[in-house]
């Protein structure tokens, strides 16, 4: 699995459309196949390539927004053989509460972000199995 790097393969992906959603997360998608010469420029060699974008907007903490990342890293791992090549982005869209979650790093915390994130990548891939299907 390749990791986006730069800008440039951030937009093209959120260019894309958006597979799946969870309360907390949305999972965009660019396919590789086909795509346009800059695409194909941006996303050498075509293969899984994920991204994880976590805005200081929705968790102001630092250490809150590189957890978030390492549950986000992780979780995609163990999905790794079932999502299909393409460009992936994970982007937190709203902010966990820190009521409920008092400390950035908390067990809790990782808990409930790896729980969201398997929902997240179960519902791309029946997203992609009823897609395949048509």
């Amino acid at each position: 699995m390749q990791r986006l790097q730069t800008r440039a393969q951030f937009q093209a992906v959120l260019a894309g459309s958006t597979v799946a959603r969870t309360s907390h997360f949305a999972l965009h998608r660019c396919a590789l196949g086909g795509a346009s010469d800059d695409a194909a420029t941006l996303f050498d060699p075509p293969a899984l390539w994920l991204g994880a974008m976590v805005p200081k907007r929705w968790a102001r903490r630092a250490v809150t927004r590189n957890a978030i990342k390492r549950q986000v890293y992780n979780v995609s791992s163990s999905f790794e053989a079932a999502l299909p090549q393409a460009a992936h982005v994970v982007r937190l869209r709203a902010g966990f509460d820190r009521k409920e979650f008092a400390s950035a790093s908390s067990d809790r915390l990782k808990a409930a972000v790896r729980a969201e994130l398997h929902q997240l990548f179960e519902r791309s891939l029946r997203e992609s199995g009823k897609a395949a299907a048509r």
